[in-house]
């Protein structure tokens, strides 16, 4: 499994915190250090079968500062995966990818259900 997560975002850090916990084997990787790319995230995207708004942290600075609450209605998804791959801050995480699903957010009971923990 992967976990991309901000190691200075508290929810990441509670996720990571009931990985380790859980004894869920992961590899790690900084989102701000190793952003996704835009292929990644359209695998992940089409995988989790979510729609493409979910993988906006909607509660960002840069999210609010690029007003894209009002942008991304207009937007294709090629020219959000674009976006998305241009700085993780704007990425929702932790993300954690697995064979056949990803989560985006933590929520611990969704994590427990999809696990088996």
């Amino acid at each position: 499994m992967l976990f991309i997560c901000y190691p200075k975002c508290s929810t990441c850090a509670k996720a990571q915190k009931w990985l380790d916990a859980n004894g869920v084997e992961y590899d790690f990787r900084d989102i701000k250090l190793n952003n996704p790319k835009p292929d990644e995230l359209a695998e992940w995207h089409e995988k989790s079968g979510l729609e493409m708004k979910k993988f906006f942290n909607t509660s960002g600075l840069l999210y609010k500062e690029l007003k894209l609450k009002d942008r991304l209605p207009q937007m294709t998804d090629d020219e959000k995966l674009a976006l998305l791959s241009s700085d993780g801050m704007l990425v929702k995480r932790p993300l954690l990818i697995g064979d056949g699903f990803v989560l985006v957010g933590f929520k611990e009971k969704e994590w427990s259900e999809k696990l088996g923990k």
